[in-house]
């Protein structure tokens, strides 16, 4: 478990000018959204929980025990969608049954087969890089029993491999709890204020280890993401979310 943060100050520079309000190409005020965080309580993150169950369930995590399959995909699942990272992964488990083909295999033939998810060329060897570094035959099967840090600094130390991979193998292979942080769960997380807005993908996903209950990692996890999907988009759909009434982004937006 993360150890808490003290709270960020970020000193305030003051002009010798009057503060003048932003306006937009005809004179007029615009209104600009600033929050000022601090670290959620425990009754706060779990009442989002709850109104977050309320719309979309509880999800029951099922952990696979596949962690060098959860792995490859998570690499293929790198800018495309779902539905694209699927059939790439599908394609290269057909043309290459075990893991030693595909670390093995011409590097374009890798490239062919996983085409569907796009970027190839830069996955294909990433993937053969990985995979190099799993030993003669490939195994990841001890990260369900060793100690947590020790598993993620292994795979963290593997090519192109972040915080976000290492921790979805973590949590759908083996449980184990984490909250991968994504487009999706950074986005609406940091408008509920789960932590500073503009927060790195890494000190955000501090901040939820620190304030999310392990049981609750993989619920919270889902949800933020299926959340982001549906209603709190890029150009988010506030009229329509549940959440407004305990949204700081929200409020600040309306004062």
């Amino acid at each position: 478990m993360a150890a808490p943060f003290g709270r960020l100050r970020t000193p305030i520079r003051r002009s010798s000018e009057a503060a003048q309000k932003p306006v937009d190409v005809a004179g007029r005020a615009t209104r600009v959204r600033t929050v000022t965080w601090k670290r959620p309580d425990k009754r706060r993150v779990r009442a989002i929980r709850e109104r977050l169950r309320e719309m979309y369930g509880q999800p029951v995590n099922e952990p696979h025990r596949h962690p060098i399959a959860e792995l490859i995909k998570t690499v293929l699942s790198q800018h495309t969608n779902d539905r694209n990272r699927d059939r790439a992964f599908a394609a290269l488990r057909e043309r290459f049954p075990t893991w030693e083909e595909v670390r093995d295999a011409p590097v374009g033939k890798v490239e062919e087969a996983i085409r569907p998810g796009g970027l190839g060329k830069q996955k294909a060897p990433r993937i053969q890089a990985i995979l190099e570094q799993l030993g003669e035959e490939p195994d990841l099967n001890w990260t369900e029993t060793a100690p947590r840090e020790q598993s993620l600094e292994f795979l963290l130390a593997l090519p192109g491999v972040g915080r976000k991979t290492a921790a979805c193998v973590l949590i759908f292979t083996w449980g184990i709890p984490e909250i991968p942080v994504d487009v999706h769960v950074h986005r609406v997380g940091g408008r509920l204020g789960l932590f500073p807005e503009k927060a790195s993908f890494e000190r955000a996903h501090d901040e939820m280890l620190a304030i999310v209950p392990p049981e609750d990692a993989y619920e919270l996890h889902m949800n933020l993401i299926r959340h982001g999907r549906e209603v709190c988009r890029p150009k988010p759909r506030c009229g329509e979310c549940e959440l407004r009434r305990m949204c700081p982004w929200y409020r600040a937006g309306r004062k």
